[in-house]
């Protein structure tokens, strides 16, 4: 298992420092990949709105808000950056449903195992693999996530520009005992060509998935830039 560099750049994106830096210089609030009302479907037909939910590598983004907003009643978000952190505890003292935590997620102990009926992941685990010590840091992440989860609870791992032959090799583990539903969206504003041809009948579908969890040889995708929904139970 190796690192991910599809979609890496210069940046090391598992770093506090660069985070912490980057909130202070935008400030504001920007969520990666997609919207709620996008991933809302997904959303709403996995994780009930009264879970406990854990958000993981939740930044300055606006998703738990709009969550709440939807009906959601707890959602403890999680972030390696503390300027990011101080800056949401602000923003949202007056919502009581939404909680803020300074955290590396490769290090969830102040949770007792089976804390949570779900993890939400947008973005986060992109970021720690495009670090020095990926296969190392995903297995901390996502170990944490297993031990985590209440028997029959849901990891989103929403958003993701890994296609399974990067993500399926640490999602399988025989550790987790993960079943795995794989989706697939195209980026907002995407317009299919005409005449395009694609394998995707509807985004709500998972997609068919070969026994070591990749995409069939014969499988098109109408958008080469699309995101990958990975849904384990």
């Amino acid at each position: 298992m190796f690192r991910d560099v599809s979609s890496c750049n210069t940046y090391n994106y598992g770093d506090a420092l660069y985070w912490d830096a980057r909130y202070v210089e935008e400030g504001g609030s920007f969520d990666w990949y997609q919207r709620y009302s996008s991933l809302r479907p997904f959303v709403r037909n996995y994780i009930p709105t009264s879970s406990r939910v854990l958000m993981v590598g939740c930044g300055n983004a606006v998703m738990s808000e709009d969550m709440v907003a939807d009906g959601y009643e707890d959602i403890m978000n999680i972030d390696i950056s503390s300027v990011a952190i101080d800056m949401m505890k602000r923003k949202y003292e007056h919502i009581p449903q939404l909680k803020y935590m300074q955290m590396d997620v490769r290090d969830m102990s102040v949770f007792p195992d089976e804390s949570f009926e779900g993890v939400i992941d947008k973005g986060t685990l992109d970021s720690l693999m495009c670090g020095n010590d990926a296969p190392i840091s995903a297995a901390q992440m996502l170990g944490e996530v297993s031990r985590l989860l209440k028997p029959g609870g849901i990891y989103l791992l929403q958003i993701t520009y890994g296609d399974p032959t990067v993500r399926m090799p640490h999602l399988i583990r025989p550790v987790y005992n993960w079943k795995v539903n794989l989706y697939i969206i195209p980026r907002p504003g995407f317009q299919r060509p005409e005449g395009c041809s694609s394998s995707i009948k509807s985004y709500l579908e998972p997609i068919p998935i070969t026994e070591k969890g990749l995409l069939p040889a014969e499988f098109v995708l109408e958008d080469p830039d699309c995101h990958f929904i990975y849904l384990e139970h």
